[in-house]
């Protein structure tokens, strides 16, 4: 389907974005937790660019790695679901990234 969500073109299929505790503890697809993590193993060329959100929460993840949640599909589309590399790394926070993206605390 053109312009569909990764996240929920994944939950309608049955795959699960979410590890863990995640399962739980997810902002439910509004861009807010960075927990949806995929990695794109074939098809980058037809997914949407990176939003504002992507960069500060995967600053530092391979530009392979996508929030599904944030990403919509216009093609075919091969991911990979909760790579390994996705957590244990950096600022997912909330704070961290509103920190990031907001002037809280600068002078």
């Amino acid at each position: 389907m053109e312009g569909a969500n990764l996240r929920k073109a994944a939950l309608d299929a049955g795959v699960n974005p979410y590890q863990g505790l995640n399962n739980l503890n997810n902002c439910g697809g509004v861009g807010q937790c960075g927990t949806c993590v995929m990695e794109v193993v074939e098809g980058m060329e037809n997914l949407s660019p990176r939003s504002d959100v992507e960069e500060v929460y995967l600053a530092d993840r391979p530009a392979t790695f996508r929030l599904s949640c944030r990403t919509s599909v216009n093609g075919d589309v091969t991911v990979k679901t909760r790579p390994s590399d996705a957590v244990g790394k950096g600022s997912n926070s909330l704070v961290g990234a509103l920190k990031a993206l907001l002037p809280i605390g600068r002078r």
